[in-house]
């Protein structure tokens, strides 16, 4: 009975190893690193080597000065969707854009094309929305066209937004805001961009 024990932990321990610090892991990828996939991650999530999240997702932790670093957002999306084509984003982003929105928002907002929906993962809220396209990453000019997207969803007053944005429109680089309402823009955005621009 120890001899089996012992063996158990041996391939555990042989699982963890080949799992990198800091990386969040699906089971099914896992499946191939040991033969008794269920029974080892067990044993290494009771020993808490490796911290189970919730949706089939497995954390080998990596060690700060605080205990275990929690997993990245960006980390914790990538298993989860099983890609790296997604755009993590915020409405808090809006406020950094200088044109008086001051609401602060809870949730990590991630624009992708496999699930819709909100999902806790490692302990944070995601709303992950499916829509057709986004850029590979964050700029102010994207981010104008995604708030004037968005712009009537939230409890900010928008008449105000809308004249700070014609005082401020040239702080925006005008060819990338043009290609950004072009491809990720929708008609109430063109409209409010070419209004701003006027």
């Amino acid at each position: 009975m120890l001899l089996a024990s012992n063996h158990a932990m041996k391939n555990a321990e042989k699982l963890k190893e080949s799992m990198r610090l800091g990386r969040v892991y699906r089971r099914q990828e896992l499946g191939g690193l040991t033969t008794a996939v269920d029974r080892d991650l067990k044993t290494l999530v009771e020993s808490g080597d490796i911290r189970k999240l919730g949706y089939g997702l497995y954390y080998r932790p990596k060690k700060n000065v605080l205990g275990d670093a929690p997993p990245g957002r960006k980390e914790l999306v990538r298993a989860f969707l099983k890609t790296d084509d997604f755009l993590i984003t915020s409405y808090n982003h809006f406020t950094n854009l200088g044109l008086g929105l001051t609401q602060v928002y809870n949730d990590t907002i991630v624009y992708n094309h496999k699930r819709a929906g909100e999902f806790r993962l490692g302990g944070r809220r995601f709303q992950f929305r499916l829509v057709p396209a986004y850029p590979k990453k964050l700029s102010k000019e994207y981010l104008l066209v995604d708030l004037m997207n968005h712009l009537r969803e939230l409890p900010d007053d928008i008449s105000a937004v809308r004249r700070n944005l014609k005082y401020q429109i040239n702080e925006f680089d005008h060819s990338k805001v043009s290609e950004y309402v072009r491809r990720y823009g929708r008609p109430a955005a063109r409209r409010a961009l070419s209004e701003a621009y006027a």
